[in-house]
């Protein structure tokens, strides 16, 4: 599995959109005063925070370390683990993710994980990147790998399931599924695709020269502009959305 390296100046200047827009999972989250809650990728804390403060008690857990530590000066417990790794025993009343699940490529694995943390009866709710999430943009940069053989094999770093593959997963391991949806929601990328690309694709990229990145950054984005360019709008990755509320049975 390629490792994204987290810098959290870069991702809180470039990549703030990607809390911004989770108001509505933690609406179905639905947060109650003095429940212990667990935030999976809790990256730099912003929305850890907005549980906490309506009362819960939180842990975050990330696998970057940068991210971690600013969640921490925000005032959240919080620890560097992946949630492959993750060990807790029916500790928390929920589990919330945001914009994370998708990194995590072992599913059955992590589910696991979720189950054996939650409290009879807690609720598992999340969202992250379903089935056509990115499409364009996956296949501009498998296209660029295959077109430039010295870059190597093109190794997918996410998981990007149906609704019907991820409620299936989750009712294999015991969850109640009681919502689950694919939602489309083209986003603006205000940093521009090149910003994106250094960002989230760092994984895919992190091998290659200097010079291999800038031809792989030209090659990606010459391919996209007819499709997620306008004078207009400007950029717009094509994002779709999994999101889903579970109880543990």
């Amino acid at each position: 599995m390629p490792q994204q390296n987290w810098n959290e100046t870069t991702y809180k200047e470039h990549a703030s959109f990607v809390p911004a827009l989770a108001n509505d999972v933690i609406g179905l989250l639905k947060p109650r005063k003095g429940e212990r809650i667990l935030d999976v990728g809790c990256g730099d804390g912003v929305l850890t925070l907005k549980i906490q403060e309506k009362g819960c008690s939180v842990i975050g857990v990330d696998s970057s370390m940068s991210m971690v530590e600013t969640a921490i000066n925000r005032g959240i417990e919080a620890y560097v683990i992946d949630a492959h790794d993750l060990n807790y025993q029916n500790e928390f009343d929920a589990i919330f993710s945001n914009a994370a699940l998708h990194w995590l490529i072992h599913p059955v694995k992590v589910i696991k994980n979720m189950y054996s943390a939650l409290k009879l009866n807690g609720r598992f709710v999340a969202e992250f990147g379903g089935d056509g999430n990115i499409a364009a943009l996956l296949k501009a940069m498998q296209d660029v790998f295959e077109e430039n053989k010295e870059f190597g094999e093109f190794t997918m770093p996410w998981f990007f399931p149906s609704a019907d593959e991820y409620k299936c997963l989750l009712e294999k391991e015991g969850f109640k599924v009681n919502y689950i949806e694919l939602i489309p929601r083209p986003t603006p990328l205000k940093s521009g695709i090149e910003k994106w690309l250094e960002i989230f694709a760092e994984g895919i990229t992190s091998h290659l020269s200097a010079e291999q990145k800038n031809t792989f950054m030209i090659a990606v984005k010459d391919k996209l502009i007819t499709s997620l360019y306008t004078e207009k709008a400007g950029w717009i990755a094509d994002y779709v959305r999994l999101r889903f509320a579970a109880t543990k049975t």
